[in-house]
């Protein structure tokens, strides 16, 4: 096909115009003679360079003067009458071209049609817009041309989208034809959405078959990256917006919960912080993305969590899992999820959720994970890393609803930290008392506050002691050290009476004098099982120092008086329990420092077994600890711990009962109810709360109205 300039489509003009103006009596009156004149010499003028060899400076001039005598509209028409009828004469050819040639057509149109005029016709502004329509209205708008002119370029996109090369240039101009002729959004647009809706929508539903979660968000995103390509490169800027979203809804939005169910509990386990912030960025763009994201990043945290709290096999290590699990979930939602507040905050609800699960048992193993890590011997810390554990300890602890338990067994343990002197650090100690005050308030740490106040005022009596000691007529050979315990601060420990030897008892006579000389009114009451003493010892290798406990002390005192015992003279002699005392005979006579012999040899102690002195110890050091074999705690003990923070939160309760109805007189079992619930800062079950009540009832400090039972009033 061929377009011409503007000077061929002149001559193919009717000449009627060089009639109109050639013929005087039929030109508008309100020329001149000379307006006339000029007039017919610029026609002859248009007619000489058209129709022979033209001159370009001369043929604009010419139409320059016709403007200018307003002759532009006729000549404005006949020229658009004669460019539509050749269109028309070349539309069949449109219909036989190849794909890639309509582009060529197109840009010969706007060069030759259009350009050229419209450099020309400066004053016809008017004739581009024409072209445009003319092309669109003759050419475009015909359904056999548009068809093969969308579909090629249809087909190239979906080329190009499965990773061949395509000439983006041309798809680029035809789209802006496409978008100058106003016919992107309804003869492109409609249909490339469509196509593009159908292509991800069976996508999506392959790949989630085929690929794990990792593969398929990578592609996803490359996916997006491609689209936003074409966009930049050759679609038009408004078709990004309903792209992209097809794009979102296809391959995310119709599968978030597929996703999140393959997925999810994967990358949270081997913590692939890579796919988890591309994971929680691609939900982000997507409708209900991040809400349903952070549904199941709860519910996980829960399972997980749930897994480590309610499995006692776990229990060993559920601290130090608890506390790997929470670095694990803190570093998630600060480098994957944005320190998205909604999800730090859920993360925290559900460590919460889980960790009371299981009542008591988690507050009981915190205390005890403290113990370890500040009883002395614990080298695997500096104070600096200490500190750093003691804080995330205290997370955790913050989780724990029955912060009582805590305290009973933080109590018990503190208690042997400070009097055995295992104690690691006396700053971490009170560095952790600081933080469980900070935490909880000053009344639940005034027993633990006592229990160091007791410590120090101690060590005051003690410099008083000696000082008495030494005004003594016949002073002692045995230097003793004794610890004031105030008995509401401390644990409760079970009295055991033990034969000691005449010196020690003398000695303690000797205290008790000087004590209760000082401070009457007092009651002492000796703890044996405490104790602990430094012995000095020979041996064939030489003079060697044994600090032991006072019931290792007992024992190894007796064979300053024989060779060999069995275990049931020592048992008389001694006065310690029998459970007891074969653990003690244990550290002496089967760990690594024996200082006894056991006849017959065995790592166990049983009844029959004789002991006598090992003369032939040897140890490279001067001073030997013996450490005594500490029983593991038995389940006796933990249930008797656990059943004083009951009876005491029995108190607790009868406490706030009488309270709330001393203030209020007289009060609804279901008001009584909810108010105690405000008050009580450990988790209680409504049947322990009736039984409390009942018990208040029975004791006549309060009772049920006679006419509505479920009213009480206070008894004065």
């Amino acid at each position: 096909m061929k377009f011409y300039n503007w000077t061929e489509i002149v001559m193919f003009m009717d000449f009627d115009m060089y009639v109109l103006v050639t013929d005087r009596p039929k030109l508008a009156e309100n020329y001149t003679e000379d307006t006339w004149l000029k007039l017919r010499d610029a026609v002859g003028a248009i007619q000489n360079s058209t129709s022979i060899k033209y001159n370009l400076e001369e043929l604009y001039q010419a139409v320059e003067n016709l403007c200018s005598y307003k002759v532009s509209p006729t000549l404005y028409k006949q020229l658009r009458q004669v460019c539509e009828d050749h269109v028309q004469a070349q539309i069949h050819q449109f219909r036989e071209y190849p794909f890639e040639s309509m582009n060529r057509c197109w840009q010969d149109h706007c060069r030759q049609t259009v350009s050229v005029v419209v450099d020309v016709l400066t004053l016809f502004t008017r004739l581009r817009d024409t072209g445009l329509e003319l092309f669109r209205t003759h050419i475009v708008s015909d359904s056999a041309v548009q068809k093969r002119t969308v579909e090629g370029i249809l087909e190239q996109i979906e080329l190009e989208r499965n990773g061949e090369t395509v000439d983006r240039s041309l798809l680029r101009s035809l789209l802006g034809m496409l978008s100058d002729l106003q016919v992107y959004k309804d003869s492109f647009e409609e249909r490339f959405l469509s196509e593009t809706n159908r292509l991800y929508a069976a996508e999506g539903q392959r790949l989630m078959q085929e690929r794990d979660v990792p593969e398929y968000l990578h592609h996803v995103s490359r996916r997006l990256e491609e689209e936003n390509d074409r966009i930049v490169s050759y679609l038009d800027q408004s078709t990004q917006k309903p792209l992209i979203s097809c794009v979102e809804k296809q391959l995310l939005g119709e599968h978030m919960t597929a996703i999140l169910q393959k997925g999810l509990s994967t990358l949270l386990d081997e913590n692939r912080v890579t796919e988890l912030a591309l994971l929680y960025q691609l939900f982000s763009k997507v409708k209900g993305g991040l809400p349903t994201l952070l549904q199941f990043w709860r519910d996980y945290i829960k399972s997980f969590g749930g897994e480590i709290v309610c499995t006692p096999e776990k229990d060993k290590d559920m601290v130090q899992d608890l506390l790997d699990f929470k670095d694990k979930m803190d570093n998630v939602a600060q480098s994957c999820f944005a320190r998205n507040e909604t999800f730090i905050n859920a993360m925290k609800e559900a460590f919460e959720a889980f960790i009371n699960k299981r009542p008591n048992k988690p507050a009981e193993l915190i205390a005890k994970y403290v113990d370890s890590k500040l009883r002395a011997g614990n080298k695997e810390a500096t104070e600096e890393e200490l500190e750093r554990i003691l804080d995330k300890i205290m997370i955790i602890f913050r989780f724990i609803h029955g912060k009582d338990v805590f305290e009973a067994f933080y109590k018990k343990d503190l208690a042997k930290r400070l009097l055995v002197g295992k104690s690691a650090s006396v700053d971490a100690e009170k560095s952790m008392l600081s933080k469980l005050k900070h935490e909880c308030g000053a009344a639940f740490t005034s027993k633990l506050e006592g229990m160091f106040k007791d410590m120090e005022l101690s060590k005051d009596i003690m410099i008083q002691f000696k000082q008495y000691m030494q005004n003594q007529s016949e002073p002692s050979n045995i230097e003793l050290t004794v610890n004031i315990l105030t008995m509401g601060y401390w644990p409760s420990y079970t009295p055991m009476e033990v034969h000691l030897p005449p010196e020690m008892v003398k000695l303690q006579e000797v205290f008790k004098l000087f004590y209760l000389g000082k401070h009457s009114g007092r009651k002492l009451q000796w703890q044996p099982t405490l104790g602990h003493a430094v012995l000095k010892a020979e041996f064939k290798e030489g003079k060697k120092e044994v600090q032991v406990s006072l019931f290792q002390t007992l024992v190894l005192l007796m064979f300053n008086e024989g060779e060999e015992f069995s275990i049931e003279e020592i048992r008389t002699a001694t006065g310690i329990e029998e459970g007891e005392l074969k653990r003690t005979l244990q550290s002496l006579a089967c760990g690594k420092a024996r200082v006894l012999n056991k006849n017959p040899r065995g790592k166990d102690v049983e009844d029959g077994d004789r002991f006598n002195f090992n003369n032939d110890f040897k140890h490279k050091l001067f001073r030997i600890k013996i450490n005594q074999i500490q029983m593991k705690e038995t389940v006796e003990e933990q249930v008797s711990t656990t059943e004083r923070v009951f009876q005491d939160r029995q108190y607790q309760i009868d406490a706030a009962v009488v309270r709330i109805m001393k203030m209020r007189k007289t009060l609804s079992h279901n008001l009584l109810v909810s108010e105690l619930y405000n008050q009580l800062k450990f988790p209680v079950k409504p049947g322990d709360l009736k039984k409390r009540i009942e018990s208040l009832i029975d004791r006549d400090y309060m009772e049920r109205d006679k006419e509505t039972p479920n009213q009480y009033h206070y008894v004065a």
